[in-house]
């Protein structure tokens, strides 16, 4: 594959003509306080039988969107006995959770780890365990166009609302540290990461990484692959209904939460991300309001990204912003 988006250089300066609605804040403040109106009746259940003997590893429920049950791991080094910072952590598009051995990066590295389920999903590479009760309009196959004709009925909407719910659930366990709160993730991951960013004003960092949700305007139009694809494919049968569409994305734009972060962020791109293509990942890093930040680019890389050497990136760079 060659390069296909915008050379580097050009990057650097894009902008994202993605428009904000005039009632983004309004609209996530109310979904949030709504959510916040049910208890979090966040349970940790230790998990015996792992096979683990470096890891205690929780079993957890918490309240998402509309009160519905959510599931998370809870990672922490065997023995914890006092509070230790906390990763919270965002699955890529169409896994889950997983199985509890396969999270065990940060916990090696001594911090707490809580990775959040996502609804509905958990069917497509890792196994999930949490369904969506909430139905929505005809969709084409996937999640991008689940509620799309009404920004209250999109799918994303429960999606990010659990990731906020999750962080507070994360924070609320007596081994961890409120004050170190991190939130990480890998492509539909980073783009909640994103999302979380902008909407709890007192995290210590962000890290995502090839986030996707972001700037829908460019990414509808330069890329052919799924997930974006989904849009054009349900708006290809039900046509007039762009505007629309558009509408309710803009209210989910990574671009519009970046402008809010107000936490320390590391991100990464590859070039020959046809996926999540590097105009819109700049378009989101460019628009980040946080002046600590920084970006990795993997030029002859696809949709992996750094993988591991990513992995080695934010292992580097987080401690010093989640220390004491």
């Amino acid at each position: 594959m060659s390069l296909f988006d915008l050379p580097l250089d050009e990057l650097r300066d894009y902008r994202s003509r993605s428009v904000e609605p005039e009632d983004f804040d309004a609209f996530w403040s109310e979904t949030l306080d709504e959510a916040r109106s049910h208890d979090l009746d966040a349970r940790f259940e230790l998990r015996a039988g792992t096979g683990l003997t470096t890891v205690d590893v929780y079993d957890v429920t918490f309240a998402g969107f509309g009160g519905h049950p959510v599931k998370g791991w809870f990672v922490l080094p065997a023995g914890t006995t006092e509070p230790l910072p906390v990763v919270v952590e965002f699955i890529g598009y169409g896994g889950g959770r997983g199985l509890a051995h396969t999270h065990l990066i940060w916990a090696s590295a001594g911090f707490a780890h809580f990775v959040m389920d996502t609804r509905g999903q958990g069917s497509g590479w890792l196994v999930g365990d949490t369904p969506d009760p909430v139905g929505s309009a005809p969709s084409y196959p996937g999640f991008m166009t689940r509620g799309i004709e009404d920004p209250h009925a999109f799918y994303y909407r429960r999606v990010f609302t659990d990731a906020v719910r999750a962080v507070e659930a994360a924070r609320s366990h007596p081994l961890t540290d409120a004050a170190r709160t991190a939130a990480i993730g890998v492509s539909q991951g980073g783009g909640i990461t994103l999302a979380v960013g902008g909407l709890i004003p007192d995290l210590a960092a962000i890290a995502p990484d090839v986030p996707f949700l972001c700037d829908f305007p460019r990414a509808l139009t330069v890329t052919d692959r799924n997930p974006y694809r989904e849009v054009g494919s349900y708006l290809k049968t039900h046509r007039g209904r762009a505007e629309q569409a558009r509408a309710t994305l803009s209210y989910f734009d990574g671009v519009h939460f970046a402008a809010r972060g107000r936490a320390p962020a590391l991100f990464s791109t590859a070039l020959e991300d046809m996926t999540c293509p590097p105009s819109t990942v700049f378009a989101a890093f460019n628009a980040y309001a946080h002046q600590d930040k920084a970006i990795e680019v993997y030029d002859f890389n696809d949709h992996e990204g750094g993988g591991p050497f990513q992995e080695a990136a934010q292992l580097g760079w987080l401690p010093g912003k989640l220390k004491a």
